[in-house]
């Protein structure tokens, strides 16, 4: 759009990528903490771009309206929700730093509350066969639940390893303070709980073609 900052069209743009994936709006604070700024600040962008007829807003939360869309973009077909995907072997980019794409998954691994709770949930790119024997082959993407324990004997966790990358292990036995984590090709151990930098529970895989 024409008349618009540079900061101004980022703000936009992430305004219209959170209501694409989220179906709702965000709030001034998650638009500022995106950003890395003051909500100050924000209210500032906001209230240029409600000027130059781009949205509009209450005093309510999540009240942020797009009056026109910045750039032409494709729906998402009924019933699927998109969550971000990473891969943590490719260069200069960690499982920490940034999504690689989208992944759109059926809305029923989401469960009920489908707005809060798909920002619970990611894609991993599986490097490997550690996990063959379990089904999960290389190249394709392990769909995630964030941690929110419990866990159960049979789920596949997600764990982040030494070197900074992430690892899948089969949960083979838990107890309130320990857990057995296995891989396919028959490693076990057993570590206390809180001393695991669990990440969540894969709870769905995209096979790799």
């Amino acid at each position: 759009m024409k008349g618009l900052t540079q900061k101004q069209r980022d703000i936009l743009n992430f305004v219209e990528d959170f209501i694409d994936r989220e179906g709702m709006a965000p709030t001034v604070y998650e638009i500022a903490e995106h950003f890395g700024t003051k909500t100050s600040t924000i209210f500032a962008h906001l209230r240029a771009l409600q000027k130059k007829n781009c949205l509009s807003r209450s005093s309510k939360a999540r009240s942020i309206s797009l009056l026109r869309r910045s750039r032409k973009k494709l729906r998402h077909p009924a019933g699927l929700r998109s969550i971000p995907v990473y891969d943590d072997q490719k260069e200069n980019c960690s499982f920490y730093n940034g999504a690689q794409y989208k992944l759109f998954c059926d809305s029923s691994l989401f469960g009920k509350n489908l707005h809060s709770n798909s920002r619970s949930f990611f894609g991993v790119r599986v490097h490997g066969t550690a996990m063959k024997n379990f089904g999960i082959l290389d190249g394709d993407i392990a769909i995630v639940r964030k941690y929110d324990g419990p866990f159960k004997c049979g789920d596949i966790v997600l764990m982040d390893t030494k070197n900074g990358q992430s690892a899948l292990r089969s949960c083979a036995g838990v107890s309130e303070e320990h857990m057995e984590l296995v891989d396919s090709r028959g490693n076990a151990e057993i570590r206390p709980i809180k001393d695991i930098p669990l990440r969540g529970i894969v709870v769905g895989l995209q096979r790799a073609f």
